[in-house]
């Protein structure tokens, strides 16, 4: 049983991006979806499927890397609020990633969003994690 399905989520992509992986399927939720369009909409994702089943569906998820060095575009993607400890910020207080060149992925009282979004929109909420 996973307690946390967000940290499940982020160490699957991490673990396929540190072995090179192209796609990686991870089992799905509406939250879930709603981060890998802002993974895909933000440009650290190459594409994504959902794939409806019998059960909860999954996401499948082609992984971007670097057309000349084979980098991977996703650097690091780290867990902000964990269920222990949650991590909450104003509208006036979204932390800022890489000095913004990452960015903070938020839950908000009008749908997930980037930190960038939250400010724009002055909402404040939960800071589910970074990536950069």
């Amino acid at each position: 049983m996973n307690i946390d399905p967000v940290a499940d989520y982020l160490t699957r992509i991490r673990n396929a991006v540190s072995a090179t992986h192209r796609v990686v399927e991870i089992p799905a939720s509406n939250l879930k979806k709603e981060i890998t369009k802002i993974l895909f909409d933000q440009g650290y994702i190459l594409s994504y499927k959902f794939i409806e089943d019998d059960k909860q569906g999954i996401i499948k998820i082609a992984l971007k890397y670097d057309k000349h060095t084979n980098d991977p575009v996703i650097k690091k993607i780290q867990r902000a609020s964990k269920p222990g400890l949650r991590k909450y910020s104003s509208s006036e207080n979204i932390p800022r990633v890489l000095n913004g060149l990452g960015i903070a992925i938020m839950s908000t009282s009008k749908g997930i969003m980037t930190g960038k979004q939250a400010q724009r929109e002055h909402v404040g909420g939960e800071v589910l994690c970074y990536v950069y």
